[in-house]
């Protein structure tokens, strides 16, 4: 069980895991330890996952969200299979986390007089600034 807020917690068996070999440094070992983790995480068929988490999920995982409706995660950052494993589910349990949290709904207000005022009267002083600068009419 992954537990990532008070009210979600994500089942063993929707989580899948994948070795393969790391990228980068590693010594001898990189040509034949697999260390490097792929976590999937079928998130559109998910129960613990409410729509409008989904939803947010989808658009902040972006290129990690696959056709199928599947969150893919790759840890390659340690030499450790286990620790690149909690690197991976940690990063999981956060992209969820900012998906659980609710925008606030932005209250649609009018400008005060005062703006207004201000807005118009810098663009006439911007007007006049460019009537000035037309050519010069020079009959004397």
């Amino acid at each position: 069980m992954l537990h990532v807020t008070d009210q979600i917690a994500i089942a063993e068996w929707e989580l899948s895991e994948q070795f393969t070999r790391s990228q980068g440094p590693g010594g001898q070992n990189v040509n034949k330890v697999e260390t490097a983790v792929e976590l999937r995480f079928e998130a559109a068929r998910s129960p613990h996952l409410p729509d409008p988490v989904k939803r947010r999920l989808q658009r902040l995982a972006g290129r990690r969200w696959t056709q199928d409706g599947a969150v893919v995660i790759l840890a390659q950052e340690t030499r450790s299979q286990a620790r690149n494993r909690e690197i991976a589910r940690e990063r999981l349990a956060e992209l969820i986390r900012q998906a659980a949290v609710q925008p606030k709904r932005r209250i649609a207000t009018r400008p005060t007089l005062g703006s207004q005022r201000r807005r118009l009267k810098a663009k006439a002083v911007r007007g006049d600034v460019k009537m000035l600068r037309g050519k010069v009419n020079d009959e004397e």
